[in-house]
């Protein structure tokens, strides 16, 4: 049922409310993580997404704890801080939301770091040590061909990015599954495209 309900919204996404179109993706992501293959299609996504983090040369990457079905990237990003040699200084953070409708900061993440509680009940480092990403990994409920995201609503990433010095703004690269892919996503004046979109199946 929950399928169908994605197919019929898809073949009308422009003129669905982005409200419902999220309601539904999400339900439908929620279902499939319970699915017995899951365990594959989450394999694929890593396998691409270490391809994708190892043709970048970046220092600090931003990425985002899992909830409501996302991908969970914290494996491939602690294999990627595990290899560094002596002259690279990686490191990893997470998004904390410091107050309601604001841009958010990042924190600095270690696989070994003492998490608290954040706002929305998301955990976030104890250590609030700010840092500075050059590579934002992004959460997306679902995404179109021509990489705009759909979100949960809150704003939080449009903001951050939009308050983000000119100079110093991050590569952006959603984090996606393939059944959220659709033909085009209602757009707003804010709305804007991501630099690539990861999936199980393919790099966009």
């Amino acid at each position: 049922m929950v399928q169908r309900s994605v197919q019929s919204i898809a073949r009308n996404v422009c003129a669905e409310p982005k409200s419902a179109l999220r309601a539904t993706l999400l339900a439908e992501r929620e279902a499939q993580s319970e699915h017995a293959s899951r365990a594959r299609t989450d394999a694929a996504l890593a396998e691409r997404l270490r391809a994708v983090l190892e043709e970048r040369a970046v220092r600090c990457i931003g990425f985002y704890w899992p909830v409501a079905g996302e991908f969970d990237a914290r494996a491939v990003l602690t294999e990627w801080l595990a290899s560094k040699d002596a002259t690279d200084a990686r490191e990893a953070a997470l998004p904390v939301v410091v107050q309601p409708h604001a841009p958010m900061v990042f924190h600095a993440w270690r696989a070994d770091s003492p998490m608290k509680s954040g706002r929305y009940r998301i955990p976030v480092p104890e250590e609030e040590r700010v840092v500075v990403p050059d590579l934002l990994l992004v959460p997306c409920v679902g995404f179109d061909a021509d990489r705009f995201r759909l979100g949960y609503g809150g704003g939080y990433f449009d903001r951050t990015l939009a308050a983000w010095p000119a100079a110093r703004k991050p590569v952006t690269i959603g984090i996606a599954y393939e059944a959220g892919r659709l033909d085009a996503l209602p757009r707003e004046s804010h709305d804007m495209p991501l630099d690539a979109i990861v999936t199980e199946a393919a790099l966009y």
